[in-house]
């Protein structure tokens, strides 16, 4: 894979430092040159049995990644689930995507529910998210006592068509 992507020169790319906090965590990293996330996996504790943490349906599970990051101001880290495990087993990130703030220093985690029918098994090493850095604006609240109008007006959820 290429340092830079054709779309991208590396003055503009942010800055993504990591901190190993489990000298067995897998580090993010991007699978191909174009893509957008760089794949999250698994960091599960050390213990007598194998490392392997199962999923119920419908149940929720905080998954420990063993590292901690630091995001440049003006960007986030988005947590979002991978398309093969919620296509094929229905695991995706229930807040999808999940946010990670530019002054969060802890250890990342990623929650996963399992929306499929069958128990999943997630083992050490497993790629189990992605994580795309993206730019954020902090916008300046105004309070006013009218708004401009628009051809929607109020119309919410469902108003534009399916």
């Amino acid at each position: 894979m290429t340092s830079t992507s054709p779309t991208q020169s590396q003055a503009t790319r942010p800055v993504v430092r990591l901190k190993r906090l489990d000298e067995r965590a897998v580090l993010p990293k991007y699978h191909s040159d174009l893509a957008a996330g760089l794949d999250l996996s698994a960091c599960l504790p050390r213990g007598d049995a194998p490392e392997k943490l199962t999923i119920q349906p419908g149940h929720i599970a905080k998954v420990p990644l063993g590292f901690a990051c630091a995001i440049p101001p003006g960007y986030e880290g988005q947590v979002r689930p991978r398309s093969g495990l919620s296509t094929k087993h229905g695991i995706t990130v229930p807040n999808a995507p999940g946010t990670v703030d530019a002054d969060y220093r802890g250890e990342m985690f990623v929650a996963l529910i399992n929306l499929g029918q069958e128990p999943f098994t997630i083992e050490h090493e497993m790629r189990i998210a992605q994580l795309v850095i993206a730019p954020v604006a902090h916008a300046i609240i105004e309070e006013t006592d009218t708004l401009d109008e628009t051809n929607r007006g109020s119309g919410g959820f469902g108003s534009t068509g399916l």
